[in-house]
C-alpha cells in the first residue's frame, strides 16, 4: 500500500455509510486509493460498497485489486478451539 491510501473498514453500518466514506475520501485529494476492509460476513456489504460506489456514484473509479486470506481468531469466552475467519481487501484507484 503507498502512501496516498485511505483504509476503510467495512462493519455493520449499512453501506451507504461507507460509500460516503469513500466520496469524502476522494473529494479531499490527497488519496486517489481507497482499499475497504472486511472479515468475515461484513465481506457482502464490502462487495455491495464497491459495487455502489462504482457503478452510481464516481464513474471513473476502478478495482485494482482484490486479495482474500484467513485469520485465526482467538475462541470466545465459552469456547476451547480457535477459529477462522475469510478476509477481503478490495482496492480501488480514480
Amino acid at each position: 500500500m503507498t502512501e496516498n491510501a485511505d483504509v476503510i473498514f467495512i462493519g455493520n453500518k449499512p453501506p451507504m455509510s461507507y460509500v460516503l466514506a469513500i466520496i469524502t475520501a476522494l473529494s479531499s485529494g490527497t488519496p486517489k486509493e481507497i482499499t475497504l476492509k472486511a472479515r468475515g460476513q461484513a465481506i457482502t456489504t464490502a462487495v455491495d460498497v464497491a459495487e455502489i460506489a462504482r457503478n452510481r456514484f464516481v464513474k471513473d473509479l476502478k478495482v485494482t485489486k482484490i486479495a482474500i486470506g484467513t485469520v485465526e481468531m482467538p475462541p470466545r469466552e465459552g469456547e476451547t478451539k480457535s477459529r477462522m475467519v475469510s478476509t477481503m481487501e478490495i482496492t480501488m484507484k480514480k
